[in-house]
């Protein structure tokens, strides 16, 4: 085990890249000690520490219509979420595509799940050691996208997408105080998120009025995301991190297509696989 920091960005479906690098890794059994995953990067992330080669790629690529996680109009009234998260957090983990979950508790890697609690707006790193239903839960509710995705209880408190509060953890991987970092993105270089106003701010407004300081969190979420990826770039420039991120265009992060989907997957693994030198060159430096 390599004593670094795995950061993994989000992006729902776009996380089809990195699970595409990580599977590269895997069959080169390469493990860091610290993961911190955002939103689709925990379930990346879950699947990376209980070293399961090609599980993300099979839970997020397929034809078959009984695995399909995306509601119509009819059920997304009726649940208030966009995707089956029962069948993505309950199903496949137990049935379809079953999660190790005797491999991930074993492991001596730190994995921390990023969720964002919707009373404080705040980012929390979280951890689950032993309880299989809470470690899906913490996934889930990382990867609860707002508006689309209902808010997920834990231990009382109610949260969604960690990535609302904070995209790239760079300051949480920071303050590990490991000497290496190894970010893999989702997003093509140089990207910035624009400011989130109009009709889609007055629905968060709307949607989140009991929760002011979630509300606050989102509204200024492209704000502290560029700031982030500014950060990201220096430290790149000055070598103090290890970067990864797609060089053709990204898919939606709702993408259904699967062919779309499997060229964005192979993309990740041949990325990898091309600067898996220059990778091991950081890390032994």
């Amino acid at each position: 085990m390599i004593k670094a920091t795995l950061v993994l960005e989000g992006g729902a479906t776009r996380g089809v890249f990195t699970s595409g690098a990580l599977d590269y890794l895997m069959e080169r059994d390469i493990y860091f000690s610290h993961v911190i995953g955002v939103s689709a990067g925990s379930c990346n992330g879950v699947d990376y520490v209980s070293k399961q080669i090609g599980r993300t790629r099979d839970c997020m690529i397929h034809k078959e219509k009984e695995y399909s996680y995306y509601y119509g109009f009819r059920k997304f009234v009726r649940e208030k979420s966009i995707l089956d998260m029962d069948m993505v957090f309950d199903k496949y983990p137990k049935e379809i595509f079953p999660f190790d979950f005797d491999t991930y508790f074993a492991s001596e890697i730190e994995c921390e799940i990023v969720t964002t609690n919707c009373e404080t707006g705040k980012a929390e790193y979280m951890m689950e050691d032993k309880d299989s239903e809470r470690l899906m839960k913490l996934c889930r509710a990382s990867s609860s996208m707002p508006l689309v995705s209902p808010m997920v209880n834990i231990d009382g408190v109610l949260y969604l997408d960690g990535g609302l509060a904070d995209s790239v953890p760079m300051g949480r991987a920071l303050k590990k105080g490991n000497k290496k970092i190894v970010l893999i993105l989702t997003r093509n270089p140089g990207y910035r998120k624009k400011p989130v106003k109009g009709v889609v701010a007055r629905m968060y407004r709307r949607a989140y009025r009991s929760y002011p300081e979630l509300v606050k969190t989102t509204l200024r979420r492209n704000a502290k995301y560029n700031w982030q990826m500014n950060q990201v770039e220096r430290l790149e420039r000055e070598g103090k991190i290890f970067v990864l991120r797609p060089l053709i265009p990204t898919v939606s992060r709702l993408e259904k297509d699967y062919d779309m989907l499997m060229n964005f997957y192979e993309h990740g693994y041949c990325l990898m696989k091309r600067e898996y030198d220059g990778l091991m060159k950081y890390l032994e430096s």
